[in-house]
């Protein structure tokens, strides 16, 4: 059998066999029939060892696999679980070894859980990250961090951060941030394929003791705040460009007016007309820079009606074909009968009127400009194509943008505010639309508009 394999009862066996050897002799002085003695010696050797046998069974083995099973949750393996049968106080300690087995077991799943997770986090954050410890030496890096400095995670955990991280203003951060034991930040600028601009802001480590332990390093990008603030005050500067002409032709002129009270009645009619051109100029500006404002709020929304494609066009043509014949442009239409789309119709109307109104502004006399609409698949394709300048393809990717002029001089001769396209661009995207521009300097221009039919 197998148990009489094993040490412990091998062990045992051989001190019964000692024991049973010894009282062999003592009982012999007693005894004179061998047969018998042997008999009774037998008898009592197989007692013994039963007894050995159940002890063993039921109280060592047990101990021993209970061992083995602390034994493996101590090295980590928390899967591991005893099963004897056991009864009493053995069967007790069989059940709470498998219960601390199952909680340990639990615990370990939980604690793997939430570092995938928090290293999910902080792998999938959109801002930098690094992880210093009180010596300066890098713990942690993380994918942005990478992809702003173009490097792998071997060159720099394990070193120091002055070692591997060039810009000065960083250094500088986790410094103070070392030194003030406080949150620290700074701007720092990034030259990669495109210059990025970030806020570092050091924050440090305490333990429970509250002693320093470190710091994390954090870098938000900033680029696109940097663009918005450029814009700003480009948009500022462009407005108060703008307004100063007109706002110094009234005034000039107002002032002669006044100064030769009115004794010249042909120069003050001159005068006169030139106010109130600049008048409507500025009027016309304003009424752009209120409609751009109004386009370009969150809450900004469209009154979308069925509108037919044929009876916004008798709208908008008599408009601009006016001022297609004084400027010596042929104006042609084509349109696909009993189009509808679901849109803004004021905001479609201004669309066209913008693009025909540049489109005409742009060509030159004996020129050609076609509106042409036609329906693709679940879009409404709006065409605008002229015969005009042209547009060179440096400026092709800002002509979207407010007071942006391809020829300046040219823009403000035709009374244009440099707002219209930027409106254009505005309307389009409102109805979820989207427009794109195709020109070749001295053949013309082509604006494609795509508005969703439903």
């Amino acid at each position: 059998m197998k148990f009489f394999l094993s040490k412990p009862l091998l062990l045992y066996a051989i001190v019964i066999l000692c024991i049973e050897i010894a009282t062999g002799i003592i009982f012999s002085q007693f005894m004179s029939n061998y047969i018998i003695l042997v008999l009774v010696l037998l008898t009592e050797y197989i007692i013994l060892m039963m007894i050995v046998h159940y002890v063993f069974d039921k109280y060592v083995k047990p101990i021993q696999k209970a061992t083995n099973t602390l034994d493996e949750l101590v090295k980590g393996n928390f899967r591991a679980r005893m099963y004897h049968p056991a009864t009493g106080s053995m069967a007790a300690l069989l059940m709470k070894i498998n219960s601390l087995a199952r909680s340990l077991s639990e615990l370990s799943i939980h604690e793997k859980m939430q570092a995938e997770q928090l290293s999910t986090v902080i792998e999938n954050i959109q801002s930098g990250l690094v992880l210093i410890d009180e010596k300066g030496y890098i713990h942690l890096v993380n994918k942005k961090f990478l992809s702003i400095f173009g490097k792998a995670e071997r060159d720099y955990v394990g070193y120091l951060y002055y070692d591997v991280l060039e810009n000065e203003k960083i250094h500088k951060t986790i410094q103070q941030t070392f030194l003030y034991e406080e949150n620290v930040k700074h701007s720092v600028s990034v030259a990669n394929e495109t210059k990025q601009y970030f806020e570092v802001i050091g924050a440090p480590i305490f333990d429970e003791r509250n002693l320093l332990k470190g710091a994390v390093l954090v870098l938000y990008d900033i680029t696109e705040l940097k663009k918005l603030e450029a814009m700003r005050k480009d948009f500022v500067a462009n407005v108060s460009h703008e307004l100063k002409t007109p706002i110094t032709s009234i005034r000039g002129f107002s002032e002669t007016l006044l100064d030769d009270d009115l004794q010249d009645i042909d120069t003050a009619r001159q005068f006169l007309g030139i106010i109130n051109e600049e008048s409507k100029r500025l009027q016309v500006l304003i009424e752009d820079l209120l409609t751009l404002s109004k386009l370009e709020k969150e809450d900004s929304s469209l009154s979308l009606v069925p509108v037919k494609v044929s009876l916004l066009l008798e709208e908008v043509l008599p408009i601009v074909r006016h001022q297609a014949e004084q400027s010596g442009v042929e104006l042609q239409v084509e349109a696909e009968n009993d189009l509808t789309i679901t849109a803004d119709q004021n905001g479609v109307k201004q669309v066209i009127i913008n693009l025909l109104a540049n489109a005409i502004n742009y060509t030159p006399e004996h020129g050609r400009v076609t509106l042409r609409v036609v329906e693709e698949k679940d879009k409404i394709h709006l065409t605008v194509q002229d015969t005009g300048i042209g547009i060179p393809k440096e400026a092709q990717t800002r002509i979207f943008e407010r007071f942006y002029r391809v020829d300046k001089a040219r823009s403000r001769n035709t009374g244009g505010t440099g707002l219209g396209l930027a409106i254009v661009k505005h309307i389009v995207e409102l109805h979820k639309g989207n427009i794109t521009v195709e020109s070749e300097l001295g053949k013309g221009t082509s604006f494609h508009v795509f508005f969703p039919k439903l």
